[in-house]
């Protein structure tokens, strides 16, 4: 089964950066930019083929075939994409079941198949989403084990914590350089969220493009350190994350927040930058703070 939330980012990779028709579509770098392996980017692209917006050459790979202008939403209802597959339900599901405490630490393949009704090949999908994103893991031998990392709300704010001792760090790096057209990448999206993106993306969507926005500013430092650290936190806290995004109306606030760092770093006053984004991250654990009865089991 093709997870289609993979060609949905594809697409949206392809709007949020302007590409045009012609320009190249790596699998690797796709996999790399959305934290996946490349058999489901590889399965997305098809996809995207066979509805017309890429070109292959053999050989050589994917193409875009035409830019995309219109809103995502607007494409993916277009292309048929809407993400109400199995798959993605199930997956919520099972996070929503292991935060409440209604999964066991260690579990079988045979148990979840049976307790959320999916065939063979959502299982694989499912599972490999899950593994892919660290909060689950095969063991030796048979069956599997889940994470004990951020299934809490202080795991949560621990890991804020070790955001504020880097991220601000990361933008004093010299040397540090970020690209104009990832810039306006990332103000793109912040518009996006403040013209009504907040109360209309999935809690995927809204994870993934502020997981983007922080990654892009640590990843300009040129610190493979700080990169690598920055993505390992991002990919564990991704539970926790989905819950606290009940409460979404402190995300305009944070949108804001995003725009100021984006404009100090625009002219170049990291220091001021830096200032910003440490007062960005205290207001996220204040904010997180306040809500941290919809983070308990």
């Amino acid at each position: 089964m093709i997870d289609r939330s993979i060609a949905t980012q594809i697409l949206e990779l392809i709007r949020t950066e302007g590409l045009m028709a012609g320009a190249h579509l790596p699998a690797q770098m796709l996999a790399d930019r959305l934290r996946v392996s490349r058999s489901p980017v590889n399965e997305a692209l098809a996809l995207l083929h066979e509805k017309g917006v890429l070109t292959r050459e053999k050989n050589r790979g994917f193409f875009v075939a035409k830019p995309v202008i219109e809103s995502l939403s607007d494409v993916v209802d277009e292309l048929g994409l809407e993400q109400t597959d199995i798959v993605t339900s199930v997956y919520f599901q099972i996070a929503d079941d292991r935060l409440k405490g209604a999964l066991p630490d260690e579990f079988s393949e045979q148990m979840i198949r049976n307790r959320y009704g999916l065939t063979s090949a959502q299982l694989t999908s499912v599972l490999t989403r899950i593994s892919q994103e660290g909060w689950a893991e095969r063991k030796p031998g048979y069956g599997w084990q889940f994470s004990p990392m951020l299934t809490t709300p202080d795991s949560l704010l621990k890991s804020y914590r070790l955001r504020l001792a880097l991220e601000p760090a990361a933008l004093l790096e010299p040397g540090y350089r970020l690209e104009k057209k990832v810039l306006e990448r990332c103000r793109d999206v912040e518009k996006h969220l403040l013209a009504g993106g907040i109360e209309t993306d999935t809690a995927d969507q809204l994870h993934e493009r502020g997981v983007r926005f922080h990654e892009s500013l640590v990843e300009a430092s040129g610190n493979s350190f700080f990169i690598d650290t920055i993505r390992r936190v991002n990919r564990v806290r991704r539970l926790l994350s989905y819950r606290s995004m009940q409460h979404r109306e402190r995300y305009v606030e944070h949108a804001k927040q995003h725009l100021e760092v984006l404009e100090l770093l625009e002219r170049e006053k990291n220091e001021e930058a830096s200032e910003a984004m440490r007062q960005h991250l205290l207001h996220t654990l204040d904010a997180l703070t306040r809500i941290s009865e919809i983070l308990e089991p």
